[in-house]
């Protein structure tokens, strides 16, 4: 791991490449795929079964598949085929061999030397011959220990488990062929991602079908039916899958659907998939949709043709840097994951009283994304972990209204006795039939208490409580950089006041605040949320996030992330000459530093009366540093504290901060195209213009506005979280209403709106206005004084 940190030469076994490789073909041959590129290939060998090929250690794959080096005694016993290279003197860099899918025997050996095909596989690998352990060995020109992380992150996104997030099912069918249709339910319905709308068959008993052309190189590994359970006499007794070519159709799997049916996951390397029906009594079949899970074959092996430029615009470390050099850099990095699960489980203290860590391996932690065990093994220590839940909750009683007017203007209540937040914790911490909880509590425990907001008539079903978790966010760290923070937990960075950052809604511990009793409170929410399904949305930056995961921190990446102004001026302080540093700070510089709670705290004793000298100006950017990294050390020590009490060690050794931030605070960036994934629309026509009109709406709104409706409907402010949408009940024909909605079931009611502008007006001031869940109650409720 230290050749990694320190970019040095990497051990010669982790680089090595084996002299002889011998290829064994185990079928016979078959019908022989699409050839290779026409300009590459020189010659075609057939091996039958129990035939073997030899060739070096040296393997190159690309789009077109894998590459090897053949030996010179296979060149020698395959040399009487036409267009095979004959070596020669000058030949001494041997033969290219291209290895196709399994299950078939052609192989397409390629010269090393040959210009014409180096640019369709191997670049500039081609000169002379090369020794790949060498090259694998040493570091890249430039190359880093940042660049690594980078490209570990890279390998993570564009990894099977990333790539089946995405819905690639037009992506990926060429079309859709049916065996018929009814009026007004054409297969386009398959794929349009609407419950109301459905493909119906119209024709003979036992001849209902449906064919799924796929692209050239996409692979279904699942597919999904979506059936209609209500419509009983539309779903088929029996459902019968096929994969293979028009011509060559291969029975894969016969099923008895349910009302969501989903076959077991299979490899479909065909080009085709069809499905056969057979209903009962002779009626036709009704699909709402088809949903495939599926990837491009070159997505799913590690090859030089992934690091195309346009898949490294996310990644500015990695841009410009030549493919095969990245692709070499990460055969390494995999044959370092590898490694490093077949000892995982040994570093990793999994026992309750164990307090090592894996120190030696933390800078390893992006490496740890790309490692299956590193998951299992977080899902071990969480599940290990668990509490019994609590036989039913605790009942709090909170005033939002109070909570309001506190947060209009804070300083009328130093105490903070009216917010949210600490209406919650008194609550809890008096509860005296409740033993205090743990939060440890298993996934399927969703609500940890129930909230009867006063004045607001509730049921609380899940719904309120996770709106009061949404509060103590918004309390703790405000979306809005215009209003006072209502709580002293957490103070707004210097970046919120500068324009050139791109980190401007965060905050960190404030440096002032002693409460250290609460912030544990805070980690164990925390700690709460990372083990179950719920999010507290706390705006934290890199520096903060990586000290509670215990990751290292660094002053010139990850405290711009707090003051990126105070970052660009010590590094002009270090490179100034004595003139400039005379002209520009004079006698005025002293040992003092402003904290990001605006106090200004001195560096050496008496630090604001003694000014610092030109050559002592490194050790002042030395204490400066120390100072503002270490502002609020103590206060996420109270949170990791808090954390710990909730979340076993070995899981914040093992997780990344990227992934702590993702499980405790869900995803921060909302698309309209990710919200619509979660929606699901009941009750309406094809063509209802209320779906349109609202489907307008949200494209037009911004991440934010996202967000305000994510929350007005279910409580959260962040995704996953699934939406249903009915149309509105108790004003059926009324036009341009308010909308309304539901968060315990996370329902929304949709009115009829006269325009697709109207609709996003109405809409955008509910989310932003509406703030009750619910104002039955009346006004001389008790619980008003």
């Amino acid at each position: 791991s230290e050749c990694f940190r320190r970019a040095r030469a990497l051990p010669a076994a982790l680089c090595y490449v084996p002299r002889e490789v011998q290829y064994k073909i185990c079928k016979d041959p078959r019908p022989p795929p699409p050839p290779p590129p026409a300009r590459a290939a020189r010659a075609t060998i057939e091996v039958r079964k129990g035939g073997c090929l030899r060739a070096t250690g040296e393997e190159y794959c690309n789009g077109a598949g894998l590459w090897v080096k053949l030996s010179k005694v296979t060149r020698d016993r395959h040399r009487d085929p036409p267009g095979m290279p004959r070596p020669d003197g000058r030949d001494r860099t041997g033969c290219l061999c291209h290895l196709p899918a399994a299950g078939t025997s052609g192989l397409a050996p390629c010269r090393f030397g040959d210009q014409e095909m180096l640019g369709q596989v191997w670049g500039t690998w081609t000169s002379h011959p090369i020794n790949t352990e060498t090259l694998c060995r040493s570091v890249p020109p430039g190359w880093s220990y940042e660049r690594d992380m980078e490209l570990g992150r890279f390998l993570y996104d564009h990894s099977e488990k990333e790539l089946q997030r995405a819905d690639c099912t037009k992506e990926h069918i060429n079309s859709i062929e049916v065996s018929s249709q009814a009026e007004d339910c054409a297969a386009a319905h398959l794929t349009d991602n609407l419950t109301y709308t459905f493909w119906e068959s119209n024709g003979a008993p036992g001849q209902h079908w449906v064919r799924l052309n796929m692209k050239k190189g996409a692979i279904v590994k699942r597919l999904w039916l979506m059936l209609d359970g209500q419509a009983s006499s539309y779903v088929p007794r029996r459902v019968a899958v096929y994969g293979g070519t028009p011509s060559r159709l291969h029975h894969l799997r016969t099923v008895q659907p349910m009302p969501r049916l989903s076959s077991k996951p299979c490899w479909l390397q065909q080009m085709q998939h069809r499905c056969s029906f057979l209903a009962d009594q002779g009626y036709n079949v009704r699909l709402q949709g088809i949903k495939i899970l599926s990837f491009w074959e070159w997505d799913l092996i590690l090859n030089a043709d992934m690091f195309q430029p346009a898949r490294l615009v996310r990644y500015p470390l990695l841009e410009g840097v030549d493919a095969d050099v990245l692709y070499r850099r990460a055969v390494l990095i995999q044959r370092f994951v590898q490694l490093l699960e077949s000892v995982l489980c040994y570093l990793i203290p999994l026992s309750e009283d164990s307090i090592g860590t894996f120190n030696a391996l933390r800078g390893m932690k992006p490496f740890l994304l790309l490692s299956k065990q590193s998951a299992a093994l977080i899902a071990h220590c969480l599940q290990s972990s668990e509490s019994t839940a609590p036989h039913s909750p605790p009942k709090l009683y909170i005033n939002r209204l109070l909570a309001r007017e506190h947060r209009a203007n804070p300083t009328l209540d130093p105490s903070c006795r009216n917010t949210v937040f600490t209406q919650l914790y008194e609550g809890l911490r008096s509860s005296k039939n409740n033993q205090p909880l743990d939060y440890r509590w298993p996934q399927t425990y969703s609500q940890w208490w129930v909230c009867d907001f006063i004045t607001e008539g509730i049921i609380d079903n899940g719904g309120g409580f996770r709106d009061s978790l949404s509060d103590v966010s918004e309390e703790l760290c405000p979306s809005s950089g215009d209003v006072p923070v209502p709580l002293p937990f957490f103070v707004r960075t210097s970046n919120q006041a500068n324009s050139s950052s791109d980190t401007r809604d965060m905050y960190v511990p404030n440096p002032s605040c002693k409460d250290f009793p609460k912030y544990e409170w805070i980690g164990q929410l925390m700690g709460a949320a990372l083990r179950s399904k719920e999010f507290l949305i706390l705006s934290l930056p890199a520096l903060v996030w990586k000290q509670l995961a215990g990751e290292e921190v660094s002053w010139s990446k990850d405290f711009a992330t707090v003051d990126s102004e105070q970052v660009k001026l010590l590094e002009m302080l270090e490179k100034v000459d004595k003139e400039g540093f005379e002209f520009m700070f004079g006698r005025e510089l002293t040992y003092t530093t402003v904290l990001s709670d605006q106090r200004m705290v001195e560096l050496i004793p008496n630090g604001s009366n003694t000014a610092v000298r030109y050559e002592d100006r490194k050790e002042f950017i030395r204490l400066v540093q120390k100072a503002r990294l270490e502002e609020s050390k103590e206060q996420i020590a109270a949170i990791r504290a808090g954390l710990l009490c909730v979340v076993p060690q070995p899981v914040l050794d093992l997780l990344t901060w990227q992934q702590m931030e993702k499980r405790i605070c869900g995803d921060p960036e909302i698309t309209a195209a990710e919200l619509q994934k979660f929606i699901r629309f009941d009750d309406f026509s094809s063509d209802d213009t209320r779906v349109k009109y609202f489907l307008e709406a949200l494209n037009n709104f911004t991440s934010e506005d996202l967000s305000r409706f994510l929350k007005f409907v279910t409580g959260r402010s962040r995704l996953p979280v699934q939406i249903t949408v009915y149309p509105e009940r108790s004003n059926m024909e009324a036009l341009d209403l308010m909308p309304q909605a539901c968060t315990c079931s996370c329902t929304f009611f949709l009115p009829h709106y006269s325009s697709a502008k109207v609709c996003e007006e109405l809409l955008r001031y509910a989310v932003y206005n509406c703030m009750s869940i619910d104002t039955d109650k009346s006004e001389d409720d008790p619980w008003i004084e």
